[in-house]
């Protein structure tokens, strides 16, 4: 079981399961567990390509046993999602931990990872279970309807849900307008049905300095 202490602290109540988290992101443990490193974000042949290709790093632990395990990573805020036999696409380095029964592979997002620096690939969660992503700052969760798309700063994109659709379009952001310049050259636009995570800070992107 997922749970939060405070926003910032992730503890997960084991009975003998396993789940999967960030590698170095235990901060605590009580009863016994195991550890066991694993191999990136993706599953098989298809995920040690994508890596290869891609030159994204993403390293896992499984942590296994009787007793509760308590995971943070610099202090980040954790959101919860839960699973319904959908699938959660999240930036690899928003991926904190996910029920050790979940599929995690990799997608392909095209234009948005050259734009980010991030390679053209991000994560995918699947199944039934629970997921637990970070944000730099408290997420805001952004619905998108076929009446209401969204467009999004790629620095700010954390995770989306649903049926959606990406596009990419250049523009500009409220900071350009403003004379500050550093305004990203791409942006996302979401159409459909579905769930937008987005974090009150922007990463550094590549996109940002054209």
């Amino acid at each position: 079981m997922f749970r939060l202490q405070g926003s910032k602290v992730l503890a997960v109540d084991m009975t003998g399961d396993a789940v999967k988290a960030k590698n170095g992101s235990m901060v605590a443990y009580d009863g016994q567990m195991a550890f066991k490193k694993m191999s990136g974000g993706g599953e098989g042949l298809r995920g040690m390509v994508t890596r290869r290709l891609t030159g994204e790093q993403m390293t896992v632990m499984e942590v296994k046993g009787h007793g509760t395990c308590w995971f943070a990573d610099l202090a980040s805020e954790i959101n919860l999602v839960n699973l319904q036999g959908d699938k959660l696409y999240v930036e690899s380095s928003n991926l904190l931990a996910t029920d050790a029964g979940l599929r995690t592979g990799t997608s392909f997002t095209g234009m948005r990872g050259a734009s980010q620096g991030n390679g053209l690939f991000t994560t995918t969660v699947e199944g039934h279970g629970q997921v637990a992503i970070m944000s730099d700052g408290p997420a805001v969760v952004l619905r998108v309807s076929s009446q209401y798309p969204l467009t999004v700063d790629p620095g700010a994109y954390v995770a989306h849900q649903g049926n959606l659709r990406q596009s990419f379009q250049s523009g500009v952001t409220f900071r350009t307008l403003m004379g500050e310049g550093g305004g990203e050259a791409f942006q996302i636009r979401f159409e459909g049905d579905g769930l937008v995570y987005v974090q009150p800070s922007e990463r550094n992107t590549i996109a940002g300095d054209v």
